[in-house]
Formats: structure tokens, sequence, C-alpha cells
């Protein structure tokens, strides 16, 4: 249907579909389903991307590793063990669900991120369909060794999934198999990337030390490091950029994921009413105080890079009876900037070369309120181009230029698309102190999704004696039956002395 919807769209702007050489495909990463390879029908819903209910099933794997270390697999795979990626959806998929554990015994069972199961329907499905991913998407699933770029024995082990479900991995540009069926029956399918790489490849980033981030759900900072595999120490991502062409050079990248950007102001619309549309959301930030003391940290699927931290929850600092929806409006807003500046100040850690342009696309930039608070709390400039779609450039870069099609060559491209710059207006004391309030907000949003009795019953008890909280609990724990010890002297004593007065009369 969208297939079709889209022809008939190039029909009426007088565009004929004829001329079609290509298609590429571009997807939502980590977001996984199953699907039975004989029927061609999904198993089971598909698990999106930000999807929390394999929380437990990330304690699970956790506890038989050393220390419970969430990093066991960087060296591998690139990735922290997490909700996140694709693999803890699958193991919880066959932990869960008794069609997908049916269908996996009788090895009738496919599973695969959404390009796998887009590219397998359109090339065919159960009459021929191809099985097969892109190095971009295999490489968010922690399954995929990062330099060999083949699915990995040991992950694979670790996490209990058979080799044969998964989808044969080749490169973001070559042609995979054609059209079978609808109106572009017999064209060549020949790009797919996952949607922020996709991006990197649209906003023209192409050379080490470009990176470009988009804002749109979530949040995505991506920073081309060439063909050097960079493992961070400051909490990004390992990933691949892309790989144009079988024989072409891997291009690796540095990656800071943000779970929440855009769909926090859904739910200040959705949840507490207090937008109509999201598109609201500048003027009504405008009318709020120019630095307002409300910090938003919307942590509703835990906190992502460069933390990762499954325990965080959202919160909202600095309410006072002054505090209007516009002051809460600005601070979603403020919070994607801050969000952005834990990313940079981590990449530029990790890489000691600080950016000094940020480029930014997705459906959050069409707010000029937003832009220019970017600039003001990263420092830098920040530049918009006027087509926003670059996931979708990026995907028909990658097809046009694979072998075979070669409609252009991607190393004589340049960036040709006009931009708007937004340059920052604020000190950097006024930064690093709006800075400073975002970091004390985001410690008291952790530790805040399990809490045993025990627990509680310690903070309640230091609620109630007014203690501050500069110690861990069993610290307190001991200081307070410390401090106890005098006061119950100084009673024991008294009665003491009143009894033997008592008696000398």
């Amino acid at each position: 249907m969208c297939i079709n919807q889209t022809v008939d769209n190039l029909k009426a702007l007088e565009i004929d579909p004829a001329d079609i050489v290509a298609t590429g495909i571009t997807n939502q990463r980590e977001t996984t389903i199953a699907w039975d390879k004989y029927t061609g029908k999904p198993l089971y819903n598909a698990i999106v991307w930000c999807d929390m209910r394999t929380t437990e099933t990330v304690d699970l794997v956790l506890k038989n590793v050393e220390g419970e270390n969430k990093e066991c697999l960087k060296n591998v795979c690139g990735l922290p063990v997490s909700t996140y990626f694709s693999a803890t959806k699958i193991k919880w998929l066959l932990t869960n669900v008794e069609e997908v554990q049916n269908a996996y015994k009788e090895d009738r069972c496919y599973f695969g991120t959404m390009d796998s199961w887009l590219i397998w329907n359109l090339t065919g499905g159960i009459d021929g369909g191809v099985f097969v991913t892109d190095v971009t998407n295999a490489s968010r699933t922690m399954l995929m060794n990062i330099k060999t770029l083949e699915w990995d024995p040991y992950c694979l082990s670790f996490f209990g999934i058979k080799r044969s479900c998964l989808a044969e991995i080749k490169s973001s540009s070559e042609i995979y198999s054609y059209f079978s069926c609808t109106v572009l029956q017999g064209t060549p399918l020949s790009g797919c990337l996952g949607d922020q790489q996709a991006a990197l490849v649209g906003q023209m980033c192409l050379s080490q030390g470009q990176a470009k981030n988009t804002y749109g759900t979530g949040c995505f900072l991506l920073y081309n490091t060439g063909t050097n595999l960079v493992f961070s120490n400051h909490g990004l991502l390992s990933t691949v950029g892309y790989k144009m062409g079988p024989d072409a050079p891997t291009i690796y990248a540095l990656e800071g994921s943000i779970a929440v950007a855009g769909a926090a102001l859904r739910w200040l619309r959705d949840n507490l009413q207090l937008l109509q549309k999201v598109t609201d959301s500048k003027k009504i930030a405008e009318m709020a105080s120019p630095v307002g003391e409300v910090v938003f940290v919307p942590a509703f699927s835990g906190l992502y890079a460069p933390y990762w931290r499954q325990d965080a929850r959202s919160v909202i600092c600095g309410i006072t009876e002054e505090t209007s929806k516009a002051n809460i409006i600005r601070a979603a807003l403020e919070a994607v900037c801050f969000q952005t500046r834990d990313i940079l100040e981590a990449m530029n850690k990790d890489c000691g070369i600080p950016l000094k342009t940020l480029l930014v696309d997705g459906g959050m930039t069409n707010n000029d309120f937003l832009m220019q608070q970017l600039a003001d709390i990263v420092g830098i400039p920040v530049i918009r181009p006027s087509m926003l779609e670059t996931t979708a450039l990026g995907a028909a870069m990658a097809a046009g230029a694979a072998k075979g099609i070669e409609v252009w060559n991607l190393k004589n491209l340049h960036s040709f698309i006009p931009v708007d710059t937004y340059l920052p207006e604020i000190n950097d004391d006024e930064r690093d102190y709006r800075y400073s309030r975002w970091k004390m907000a985001i410690q008291r949003s952790l530790n805040w999704s399990e809490v045993d009795q025990q627990k509680a019953h310690v903070l309640i008890t230091r609620s109630n004696t007014f203690e501050p909280n500069h110690c861990d609990d069993d610290d307190y724990l001991q200081s307070a039956i410390s401090k106890s010890i005098p006061g119950t002297i100084f009673i024991f004593t008294t009665w003491l002395i009143l009894i033997l007065a008592e008696r000398l009369q």
C-alpha cells in the first residue's frame, strides 16, 4: 500500500515510475521481529528499540557475568548489555512466547531487524525472498563481531541464539535482489542502512571527524571515525557507520544514543495535556522566564548514553509556586540540549578533538527555539539543512552507488543543501551554570526502579531525621546507631540517679 501510494504521488508530480533505477531501505534499528519462514506470518508483535520489557532479561544474563559487568561484550560487539539492543529482545521472545519457542525448536523461526523483514517480503517472502541484513543493522544486535562483520559464536552462545535463525550480513550498498511484486516489480533493491547511519550519509559526513545529530523520538549523535574502530571509555557506542559495497572499506562511528527527545513532548501532550500540538512547544516555551530553575530529566526508558542506567526514572526538579506549563515545556526542550552536551563531552574525551560545528536533522529541528537553545548549551554553531529528510536521502545515496547501478559516485558528491546556522548567544559562565543544574538533576533521577523493603526503611528513617545523603545505606545505619548511644546513656544514667536519690531519702 505504501509503495502504491508513493508511485501515485510520483505520477501526480509528473514523474514516471519507470525512471526508478533502484531503491534503498532505511529502518528503525534494534526493533526486532520473529516470523515463520514457511508461512511468512509474524510469530509475535515487533519489539521496538525503546521497549523496557527486557529489563529482567538483562538482569538475568548479567548474573552469570563476573561483577555483573554490562560491558562484558564491548570488545566483541562494541555495545553494552542493554534492553536497547536486539539480542535481549530475541532472548525475551524465546523465553516468553510459546509460538516463538515452538518455531525455534522446529527450525522454522527467523529473527530479524526491520530491514530483514522488509527485504525478505519485498523480494518474494516464502517464494524465494532473500534473508539478509546490512552491517549497520547487524551491528546493533549485540550478536555481530564488529571487527569481522560476522555473527560472533561467543555472543550467540552468551544469549543462547542459533546462527541459522539470523540473516546473512551484507554491505550497505549492493544489489540484494529485486522487487518480486507491486508496481516496482523487477526494480533492484540495492541500498540498506539503519536510520541513524543513513542520516550520517545523507548529511554528507563521509570524512573522518564529521558528525551529525538526529532529533526525533530519541536523539542520536554519530561521529565518523573512518576506518579506525574506536572503543569508548566514556559511555558511547562503537558501531558501523557504513560499508559502501562488499569490497569497500568499513567506516566506523562512535554513537551517543538518547532514548527520549521528541517523546518527552508527546508525553506532555498526551499524558499531561500541557500541549494541544507538539508544534506549539516553540511559542509556549518562549513565554517562560529566560533562564528557569526547572530541570526535566526525561528518563522514561532509563538513561542511555553516556550513563547507561536502566534504574533511572524521569524527574522534574526546581518547581515553585511560580512554575507554569511554559516552564515545564521549556525544560523538556532544554533536556534535549543538555543530553546532547552530555554526548559531546564524552566524544571530546574519547576523540580528543572537540567538534567545531554540529550538523542536525530530524523532525524536532523545525523548532527554531530548540535550535537556538542547542547552540547556547553546547557552545558551538548548530547547522540545519533546509531539506530535513536526510535519512531517506542517505538510503537513496547508498542504493544509487551500488555496483551495477552507479548513478553517482559518493566520492565525488559534495554538500549542496542550503543550511540555517545558529550561533551561541550566551557566555561560558551562564552555559556552565545551566549545565551544572542538569547534572544535579541527573543524580536525582538514579536508583528509582528498584527499592527493596530494607532500603525503603533506611530511606524513610533518613527522611524523618533530615539526615543528609552523604553516605551509603550501610554507613548510614552504622552512623545512626553510633549517634543514638549518647542519648541512650543519658536516659539510663538519669534513671539511675533518680532511683538512687529516692532510696537515699
